[in-house]
């Protein structure tokens, strides 16, 4: 397998990878038999109710998993950007059929990596990776954790202050653009986009927050 070299230093500085020499890694992915694929806008990389049995890592592009309600709308769980992972919960569990479908929104493409090989190492790097993979689980553990944290607030106000705080304290800013327009907002928090654009404005009155389309400035919270 071949990588940009672009795309040797995004997998190196995932959780996945760490520790990995830049020599070693595409002998690596040869070794654990990694595949790229490539999705156009509006494919499915994941069906709900799919059996998964390989991690992905993201090399580019954007996508973002879904699950349909009893209604059949897709509500959006969480989103998916370059060295983001797909499907490393349910390669760790296996047996266990995906509750969500993950879809492309742009052209994206996805190292696949067999769980078999990550769990049952055969090489001292291959060994790191299990290691890896382990903590990769738990960090996504806590991905959907903060999902959670955002679902769980009673007023509109909350919902946005725990999602635009929690960023700010990603990217150790207090200026920055969100990865969704107002509708995947609003869906994201689990809210009415009326209400969501009412509150933005009461926010920005207030004097919390500034913002332009998904740019936002945070002032007081």
């Amino acid at each position: 397998m071949t990588l940009e070299p672009k795309e040797q230093e995004l997998l190196l500085h995932t959780r996945l990878f760490a520790g990995v020499s830049p020599s070693g890694l595409e002998p690596l992915l040869n070794t654990l038999h990694a595949q790229r694929k490539c999705y156009d806008a509006g494919e499915y990389v994941v069906h709900e109710g799919d059996l998964v049995s390989e991690v992905g890592v993201v090399l580019s592009g954007h996508a973002r998993s879904l699950n349909t309600d009893e209604s059949g709308e897709a509500l959006i769980i969480s989103l998916v950007e370059a060295g983001s992972f797909i499907g490393i919960l349910l390669a760790a569990s296996r047996e266990r059929r995906s509750p969500v479908s993950v879809q492309a929104q742009e052209p994206l493409e996805v190292l696949f990596l067999p769980a078999e090989r990550l769990i049952h190492p055969e090489t001292a790097e291959q060994d790191i990776l299990l290691r890896n993979f382990l903590d990769s689980v738990a960090e996504q553990s806590l991905t959907l954790n903060d999902r959670i944290s955002c679902l769980i607030r009673h007023s509109v106000r909350e919902k946005v202050a725990t999602y635009l705080t929690r960023l700010a304290r990603e990217k150790n800013a207090r200026e920055f653009s969100i990865p969704m327009d107002r509708n995947a907002m609003s869906n994201y928090l689990n809210v009415e986009r009326s209400a969501l654009s009412r509150e933005l404005s009461r926010m920005r009155a207030d004097g919390l927050i500034e913002y332009r389309k998904n740019h936002f400035r945070l002032l007081d919270l």
